[in-house]
């Protein structure tokens, strides 16, 4: 049995040191200590000897199974320190492109929006997205009565807080703290309750602007619209104002430019009709003004509050808003 053993040390010596993979070394732990190993069948063995021999055999056997053991753990260790061979750089492959970030569709729309404004002499805002009932609509010249206050139009977050409906909020702050001249954009986003489907979000991007000086008319805010329009869209765009009605503003309008899609021939995005709509615009109403401690009789302002989303998806044709705010990165990629 002595003999064997040292035999089998020798054998399992010569393999370990000749094992270039750890494959190779778990192939030998195995062969060698496994459940059908070479050990199972020594211990198996032990039975065959004299009652008198028994004990001193396993003892010699454990320990030849220990050595082996600790031989081929010690071929792992040397296997792991071992340095790796050098990775081979072919410089004639071509090279491999890293994945970039970009900017958002709303965000590049907004930044357009801020350097078309710059151009035009104006400063860019922000305000609170939570807002009292004074800035979201008292100050504005909506009623305490008015439907635009429901309960289901707006998302309370007490009986006099908001999560604000319209970047117009903004004009009020702006105007309680600075006297004219004023010319100011406030982009942002503003909050509704609305069943989300492709046209119709619970929350969107809006961009408010407010001018004040003396002697302003609806003849300088279609000129100003219209720049804007052309800026964002290209000069071939063309501006509409239909009569409408706004708390804030008066005389108002909708603001519709031609189909940035058909030139205005019609198309299945205008409903044939060669016309936009944008959002709403007009005239600050005086008494918006008195609100804020300046004088309607001195000062006249101008005002519009349009979608950057609707902006975003008539200048990339996206058509579904909810893709601006799902994260489809195969979507996102585009920009």
């Amino acid at each position: 049995m002595k003999d064997r053993l040292e035999k089998i040390l020798a054998e399992a010596k010569a393999a370990v040191e000749t094992a270039s993979t750890a494959d190779d070394l778990e192939a030998l732990r195995v062969k060698y200590l496994g459940r059908k190993g070479v050990f199972r069948d020594i211990m198996a063995g032990l039975s065959e000897l004299p009652p008198g021999e028994r004990p001193a055999a396993g003892q010699l056997a454990n320990r030849v199974k220990g050595k082996i053991a600790a031989l081929i753990e010690g071929g792992k260790k040397a296997l792991s320190a071992a340095p790796k061979a050098a990775e081979v750089l072919d410089v004639t492959l071509p090279g491999r492109a890293r994945p970039y970030g970009t900017f958002h569709p709303i965000t590049r729309v907004t930044r357009e929006i801020k350097r078309i404004f710059h151009q035009l002499g104006f400063e860019w805002v922000e305000g609170p997205e939570v807002e009292d009932e004074w800035h979201n609509f008292d100050a504005l010249n909506i009623p305490p009565d008015h439907p635009a206050r429901n309960e289901t139009d707006n998302f309370y977050i007490s009986d006099d807080l908001i999560i604000r409906s319209q970047t117009s909020s903004v004009q009020i702050r702006v105007m309680e703290k600075q006297k004219p001249p004023i010319r100011i954009i406030a982009p942002g986003r503003v909050y509704r309750p609305d069943t989300v489907d492709a046209t119709h979000h619970y929350f969107f991007h809006q961009v408010e602007l407010l001018m004040v000086d003396r002697g302003l008319t609806f003849v300088d805010l279609t000129n100003i619209i219209t720049l804007f329009v052309q800026g964002l869209f290209g000069p071939d765009v063309k501006v509409r104002m239909r009569p409408s009605y706004f708390p804030f503003t008066e005389p108002s309008a909708e603001t519709d430019i031609s189909c940035v899609f058909c030139r205005g021939a019609g198309c299945r995005i205008c409903k044939d009709t060669g016309w936009l709509e944008m959002g709403g615009s007009g005239m600050v109403d005086p008494n918006v003004f008195e609100a804020v401690g300046i004088d309607p009789e001195v000062y006249t302002g101008l005002a519009f509050g349009f979608g950057i989303d609707r902006f975003a998806m008539l200048k990339y044709g996206i058509d579904d808003i909810r893709l601006l705010t799902e994260n489809d990165i195969g979507f996102l990629k585009q920009f």
